[in-house]
């Protein structure tokens, strides 16, 4: 077992790296190709920090581990709003003032509600699946229409910044999106095959080791760039990046990972781990829409969020 702990911690720290790469690269050969800095920040940014979440679902459901897959997805979830919003609040409160993101909060909650809905009877079909695909689809147009409307994006005037100072040349660019895309096919294949290892030698549950060890590694990407853009002020990336994440999480992994192989719902998901998403998920609304105040997360609530990410992930390690 020591074998797979040790490929577990090189295969999270290749992980978050070769996101890292393949982000950075995928970003510059978008600016390289003309794509709009609004079009690079929501669809390869945004897709490209969800990456690990992805391949490491997508590798689990194929070699027929539902728990991993599951668990990946709703323990990301989980983390990203407990433990990412909660640490980046506790640095810095975290006002809520796009209203791009006013719009989309009632969204996350929409589709958080809808994945439930189709789990509940025990299984989440390919049919299930292409319903989370389709609504990604068209959410990804709404989405693009409407930021294109507004005359002073907040993500896009952010990417433009960002991609002035860290634009390469192209074939840089192509490197290390290639070099990227195989740390993260390499690392993904070793993170799986090591958290399936050490559940079985210590009688864990596959879908434990999702949601806790393979969940936080997989949202190190949106840890960095939340706590990032929260210390720098930039409090509309720093929640619009979970929130993003949280609907990708959603609708393209988990629909991406069930298209591929349809899944059976291992027993405690329901009754656990869907409530304490949808929960969270439904705070997140609350806390930040602010109801005709200012929306912010403050101090106080962000410890009150990294305090349920701690009572769950004990929870989940003391259960029998």
């Amino acid at each position: 077992m020591l074998v797979s702990v040790i490929v577990l911690i090189l295969g999270l720290i290749l992980l978050v790296w070769g996101a890292d790469r393949f982000v950075d690269g995928a970003a510059s050969f978008a600016s390289h190709l003309g794509m709009s800095p609004l079009l690079i920040g929501m669809v390869v940014v945004g897709f490209g920090t969800s990456m690990p979440e992805l391949v490491v679902s997508v590798f689990s459901a194929v070699e027929g581990n539902a728990g991993l897959a599951l668990g990946n997805v709703i323990g990301s979830n989980i983390a990203n709003i407990s433990l990412i919003l909660g640490v980046s609040a506790i640095m810095r409160p975290i006002m809520v003032h796009s209203h791009v993101l006013k719009k989309e909060l009632p969204i996350l909650c929409g589709v958080t509600l809808v994945a439930v809905l189709l789990i509940m009877d025990g299984t989440f079909s390919g049919a299930d699946a292409w319903v989370l695909i389709l609504l990604f689809a068209g959410l990804m147009g709404w989405t693009l229409w409407q930021g294109m409307k507004e005359k002073n994006d907040t993500l896009g005037t952010a990417v433009d910044q960002d991609m002035s100072t860290r634009r390469m040349p192209m074939n840089r660019s192509i490197l290390w999106l290639v070099i990227g895309l195989g740390c993260l096919l390499a690392s993904s294949r070793a993170l799986v095959w090591a958290a399936t290892d050490i559940a079985r030698s210590l009688g864990i549950d596959d879908l434990v080791i999702g949601l806790t060890v393979v969940a936080v590694g997989t949202s190190l990407p949106e840890l960095a760039s939340s706590f990032v853009a929260a210390r720098k002020g930039e409090d509309d990336i720093a929640i619009g990046n979970v929130l993003g994440s949280n609907l990708f999480n959603i609708l393209a992994v988990l629909g991406i990972s069930g298209a591929i192989s349809p899944m059976a719902v291992p027993d405690g998901v329901l009754g656990r781990d869907c409530v304490i998403m949808s929960l969270l998920t439904l705070s997140l609304f609350v806390l930040g829409y602010g109801f005709g105040r200012q929306g912010r997360i403050n101090r106080f609530e962000g410890c009150a969020l990294l305090a349920v990410f701690v009572g769950y992930t004990a929870w989940l390690i003391m259960m029998p």
